[in-house]
């Protein structure tokens, strides 16, 4: 008897060209990630009522140029080096690294390189100017197993459509830029309402979070665990800039596929993060005042 073989006998595997490719997609994702945009998980209610737990952003790489924070994963020893560096603005949702851990926060730039920033009863104050605010109704938000509304100023209520949501009780910020968006004034349960004033280094940043007394933020101490970012932010630990929302899930999701459509947040996919600007042409207003503005397309 003759012994044959058939031509898939014959076949081996190429597992060096196997591994390549591999590793060549995987580059190819890392390097997207670190040079152009990446997705984002929002963790914490600092940032509400603009962010909620449960959304999903998308953070681009490139608006303030390239540095160790910007590569994924913090693959790279931390320095002080950036290439095409820019500043932000005033209102930029920012991705700053903690200045210990590698921990990603999420914070509004408030403050950039020579102000003097101070706080005083919750309200900021740049370079000795108070930053406008003004009272607005309730906002409804979403009432969920990632919003449990357990705040002691947030209350339940209904919407026009009968649903139950959060209402929280919001200002509106507008800064110097004309910048204008939401932030939460709660009880001082951190002690943050008072702090400065401090004078930003050159090439940094500060930010805060706009639920203003939930945030760990430039204002807040650093800590062993937990605790804050300890004060202005070098623009070398700016990783990113938030641009827009993608999807939001409501905390009924989980590893079921059939069980991630029902949990999707309708009306928060594709919101865009870059704050509306606002042409003030009143200069100094008291917090509860009403300005007379109009809107300046971007």
């Amino acid at each position: 008897m003759t012994d044959t073989k058939t031509d898939k006998d014959d076949e081996t595997i190429n597992w060096f060209a196997e591994f390549r490719g591999l590793a060549l997609m995987l580059l190819a994702v890392l390097m997207f990630h670190s040079f152009i945009a990446k997705p984002f998980y929002i963790p914490s209610q600092s940032m509400m009522p603009n962010l909620l737990v449960g959304d999903r952003l998308v953070v681009t790489k490139y608006p303030y140029g390239y540095n160790w924070s910007s590569v994924s994963f913090h693959l790279l020893p931390r320095s002080d080096w950036r290439v095409f560096g820019s500043a932000p603005e005033y209102g930029d949702i920012v991705i700053p690294v903690h200045p210990v851990r590698s921990e990603d926060y999420i914070k509004r730039v408030v403050g950039l390189p020579g102000d003097t920033i101070e706080v005083r009863n919750s309200q900021i104050i740049l370079n000795g100017t108070p930053v406008k605010q003004e009272m607005e109704p309730d906002l409804p938000l979403p009432y969920d197993l990632n919003n449990d509304c357990g705040e002691i100023e947030f209350s339940l209520g209904t919407n026009d459509e009968g649903q139950e949501v959060c209402r929280v009780p919001i200002l509106r910020e507008t800064m110097p830029n004309g910048v204008s968006y939401l932030v939460i004034d709660s009880p001082d349960v951190l002690g943050l309402d008072t702090y400065g004033p401090f004078t930003i280094p050159d090439d940094s940043v500060f930010v805060m979070g706009d639920n203003r007394d939930h945030s760990a933020d430039s204002r807040a101490p650093l800590a062993s665990v937990g605790g804050g970012l300890g004060g202005a932010i070098p623009m070398s630990n700016i990783g990113g800039r938030a641009e827009f929302i993608t999807f939001s899930l409501d905390g009924t999701a989980n590893w079921n596929p059939f069980s991630w459509w029902g949990a999707l947040r309708d009306g928060r996919a594709w919101s865009k993060l870059r704050p509306q600007k606002r042409e003030v042409t009143t200069s100094t207003q008291t917090p509860a005042q009403p300005a007379d503005e109009t809107v300046v397309a971007e």
